[in-house]
């Protein structure tokens, strides 16, 4: 099928993206059809994802695919971000906009969890991180929602390729971070649902990245580049797509995969899972081909854009990209923030809170002039840069892994300050990859998977991953940010 174009579906936080892929004369070429904005609904106090808004976007993109690639569409696949799920009625359609992570909800539950089920036994059994925003807590807290909690549930990009026309699955590498599934066994972990009062009967069964899953619907498979087109779960957790889309060969390397959240880590053959670990909330992203995603979420350029969303409320609108050249002038600042503070994971008024924290530390409080701008952007980068070197070197320390080299993708990788301030405080040599590392990952596992270098035990291959990320990547493929088809 090397003929046929593949097409990649990408839902982000703040906007999605359908890519296509094609060949010409073996050479791929890869162009961005649709782009539509996304982010949470606030309704009161609640914060939702308006999943028809998703689907009819991903919808939109497809038949736009189909009319770019009269040479007919192999596959397509979705990856998006991990722990939202939306619950599924009989008839395959949506019960309501599902939560966004976000929400407070989880606060509570995460405590109530948290007493059924010690956080020792827990991260034993998941070697996952303790997050609120986590699955199990979210599942925890429809309850007290007044949701029915017997209803089946699927996460986004799955829900997603479901109502495309695929069958309802739960991929590996996206269900691992709901701290639901066994770290031994890779399957759902019945001592956590049975301790927690979940209805394990809810989920699916689990599948590998690579596999397919189906066919496109009736509508959409009535147009002639869709008629034999597969439906296949790539790795539907974006940060585990954006790692399998590093090319790298060795083991000495780590990653960051830079957007609205900084995953932070290193690829594993194995889980690692001591009490060190756990100490220091580390998790165990399911990885492809049986590797591990050793890795810490950060806080990343949310901050930023939250920071941005206020200042433009109090008149004062300036670009991101300016403001980041305005701060390469600033020299370093007399106080870090902790980027991980749990208040800066909550939407609002950002610059206050770190403000305060200035205050409090003995630190006078920066206006909200232009100087004030640039000095709050200051921290804000110098205090990411020096959590990713502290992160760094605990992967290095826990894991016993020398690392010399680390690659930067996502669109935070665009942030040339940013990577300069990483690479001087931990001393690392970065290499700045695709900032759509998560496109080229879901494109190669589908290569992979259609080139037949899949196994029902371990899904695509690494090692061939790899192989056909490098392919992608060695042709400098990157997504225009304009679209023939005027698909923004």
């Amino acid at each position: 099928m090397k003929d046929k174009a593949l097409v990649a579906v990408d839902l982000g936080g703040e906007s999605c993206r359908v890519s296509l892929l094609r060949w010409d004369r073996n050479n791929p070429s890869l162009q961005l059809i649709h782009r539509f904005p996304n982010g949470p609904l606030a309704e009161g106090r609640r914060l939702y994802w308006d999943i028809e808004h998703i689907c009819a976007g991903v919808e939109k993109g497809i038949r736009l695919c189909a009319e770019a690639a009269p040479e007919g569409i192999a596959s397509i696949a979705v990856d998006g971000w991990g722990v939202d799920y939306v619950r599924v009625k009989a008839d395959g359609e949506a019960l309501g906009k599902p939560f966004c992570y976000r929400d407070e909800r989880t606060v509570e539950s995460e405590r109530q969890v948290h007493k059924a089920i010690s956080r020792e036994r827990l991260y034993d059994l998941t070697g996952i991180q303790f997050h609120r925003i986590n699955t199990i807590y979210q599942l925890y807290a429809d309850r007290a929602d007044g949701i029915d909690e017997h209803l089946p549930w699927l996460q986004i990009p799955e829900f997603v390729t479901q109502r495309l026309g695929g069958e309802a699955v739960c991929e590996y590498t996206n269900v691992t971070h709901s701290a639901l599934v066994g770290l031994k066994t890779h399957d759902w972990c019945d001592e956590i649902f049975q301790t927690a009062g979940l209805d394990r009967k809810a989920t699916h069964k689990i599948v590998q990245p690579g596999t397919v899953v189906g066919r496109l619907r009736a509508g959409l498979a009535e147009l002639p580049a869709l008629r034999e087109t597969q439906l296949m779960v790539p790795a539907c957790h974006d940060t585990a797509s954006a790692i399998a889309g590093i090319p790298a060969e060795g083991e000495d390397w780590a990653f960051i995969s830079s957007g609205t959240w900084s995953l932070v880590g290193t690829p594993l053959d194995a889980p690692c899972a001591t009490n060190e670990a756990r100490e220091k909330n580390f998790t165990n992203l399911g990885g492809v081909g049986g590797k591990t995603y050793f890795l810490k979420n950060v806080n990343g350029m949310w901050l930023l854009r939250q920071c941005l969303e206020q200042w433009k409320k109090q008149g004062y609108d300036i670009a991101l990209d300016e403001l980041i050249q305005a701060c390469a002038t600033q020299p370093a600042p007399d106080h870090l923030i902790d980027v991980d503070d749990p208040e800066f994971l909550l939407p609002g008024d950002l610059p206050a809170a770190i403000n305060q924290r200035r205050l409090r530390s003995g630190h006078g409080a920066l206006s909200n002039g232009r100087e004030g701008i640039v000095r709050v952007a200051t921290i804000v980068l110098h205090s990411l840069a020096a959590r990713y070197a502290q992160v760094l070197a605990d992967v290095s320390a826990i894991t016993k892994k020398r690392i010399r080299k680390l690659y930067i993708v996502g669109g935070g990788g665009k942030n040339e300050l940013l990577n300069r301030l990483t690479r001087e405080r931990s001393g690392l040599e970065v290499v700045v990859g695709s900032a759509e590392s998560s496109t080229m990952g879901n494109l190669a596992i589908q290569m992979a998977s259609l080139a037949g270098d899949y196994s029902a035990e371990d899904g695509a291959h690494h090692g061939s991953v790899a192989k056909f990320a490098d392919i992608l990547v060695a042709n400098s493929l990157e997504l225009s940010l304009t679209s023939k088809m005027g698909g923004e």
